[in-house]
């Protein structure tokens, strides 16, 4: 295979990732004389804060989703691929993909962040991640699934294992999956399975350290697990996860919790560039850059968003900067006048993190938002949430579709998105043809010097 687009005399910038951060670079160099390829794994650009919504049956996949080849159907010299980067050869400008080699003048890395499981096979084995979409729809299933056997379980101890959901990760994504975990419980159980008593299913979130939100002031670590606890769900502090057996989460301290629904959060770490050597590496797998977002010792290579790791290169933030959409944001836009830049000769401009704020939600009516030295808990928080993530995603449709399912909700949970599907046949071609694709792809590498 190959990607079939010719380069011409435009100087080609290759991107790899479609997130937060290479969607700016893309959006921000389009007219600009390079020729742009835009290469990722899935079709579509997706919006992860919003991705527990999801999870929880709460708002269709398509509502934070957008197709690359919509968003860039009108601007020439843009091209989009779906591949999945495989190897970089600095040397000769030159990817390997999934679909067959394409050569660079520049090349920005920003497939962004995976779940980061920290070497417990079992657990990546078992547990549940919740990164993408699919993922999320993949846990909607397992949660829904796990509903409908609990009702017709004679086993009592299985049925309790199909009702508890244990969540492992007290940063923002497991505080908003606990809180819509909770209202789920409280509002639709009672509803769709009246013959099963709702008190039985127990939502468990548990966290390492000794406070939730770990990001945020201890303030706003307070009023979420005050937020969450008064819901109902059962915050575990300074509790480390070590195993899962036997659908049992094992402790540190000895305890276990009985689930079959078992929600992995805690942690990420930069995804893989197939043959990118560890010196290049930090932290988490994150990529190693200088102030510019220059790959550290290879040429014409730049890394930006989650994937990257900029130590001491921005004063304010000299162990790296948080993995945050508005790292991405501004670090893509900075990158992309950068190119610019290098292309008049013009000296280049490090970037530097401005911190905008910080937010999470809870539930309903119940957020915490940061900006600056403002400190905001409750309903006000919850509508400036609203407002932010709404201006955020792309595409007039899909902004009047999420708002109108925020409203619909907030008055009545009785939607009729709560449907169990298992596209399995269409996942295993997929799958076949990316093993029959990858065993080949390995001979595509060999050069006649």
């Amino acid at each position: 295979m190959s990607l079939n687009i010719e380069k011409g005399d435009k100087k080609r910038v290759v991107i790899v990732g479609g997130g937060f951060s290479g969607l700016n670079v893309a959006k921000r160099l389009k007219n600009s004389g390079f020729q742009i390829v835009l290469i990722d794994k899935n079709n579509y650009h997706q919006f992860p804060p919003l991705i527990y919504q999801v999870a929880s049956a709460g708002m269709e996949p398509s509502s934070i989703s957008f197709p690359f080849r919509k968003l860039f159907s009108r601007r020439r010299d843009v091209y989009f691929r779906m591949a999945e980067l495989r190897a970089i050869f600095p040397e000769k400008k030159l990817i390997q993909t999934s679909i067959g080699k394409v050569d660079y003048d520049y090349l920005v890395l920003a497939a962004g962040s995976t779940t980061n499981f920290y070497g417990n096979k079992n657990v990546e084995e078992e547990a549940m991640p919740m990164k993408t979409v699919s993922e999320a729809m993949g846990l909607q299933n397992a949660i829904l699934a796990n509903l409908e056997r609990s009702i017709t379980c004679a086993n009592k101890v299985e049925q309790q294992e199909l009702l508890n959901v244990v969540i492992v990760g007290g940063g923002a994504t497991g505080v908003e999956v606990a809180g819509v975990l909770s209202e789920m419980k409280r509002t639709v159980l009672p509803h769709d399975y009246p013959d099963l008593d709702s008190s039985l299913m127990n939502i468990y979130l548990i966290e390492a350290g000794n406070r939730l939100l770990s990001g945020l002031s201890p303030e706003s670590s307070e009023a979420v697990e005050r937020f969450l606890r008064k819901m109902g769900v059962n915050v575990l502090l300074n509790k480390m996860v070590t195993d899962y057996r036997d659908h049992k989460v094992m402790l540190a301290d000895g305890s276990s919790i009985a689930t079959r629904t078992f929600i992995w959060v805690s942690g990420v770490a930069g995804s893989e560039v197939g043959n990118l050597g560890k010196e290049h590496l930090g932290r988490g797998r994150r990529v190693l850059v200088d102030e510019f977002n220059r790959v550290k010792g290879l040429d014409g290579v730049f890394c930006i968003g989650d994937q990257c790791l900029m130590e001491g290169g921005d004063k304010d933030y000299p162990h790296g900067h948080p993995q945050l959409a508005q790292v991405a944001i501004q670090q893509g836009r900075n990158l992309a006048a950068n190119l610019r830049r290098l292309e008049k000769g013009k000296k280049l401009h490090p970037f530097r993190y401005r911190n905008l704020g910080s937010m999470a939600t809870v539930g309903r009516n119940k957020a915490v938002c940061e900006f600056s030295s403002v400190k905001m808990a409750g309903f006000v928080a919850w509508v400036m949430w609203l407002v932010v993530h709404l201006r955020s995603i792309l595409g007039v449709r899909n902004k009047v579709f999420v708002m109108l399912n925020w409203v619909w909700n907030y008055f009545n949970y009785n939607q009729s998105l709560r449907m169990i599907f298992y596209p399995r046949k269409a996942k295993e071609i997929l799958e076949r043809e990316a093993r029959e694709a990858t065993a080949h792809w390995g001979e595509d590498l060999k050069w006649d010097e």
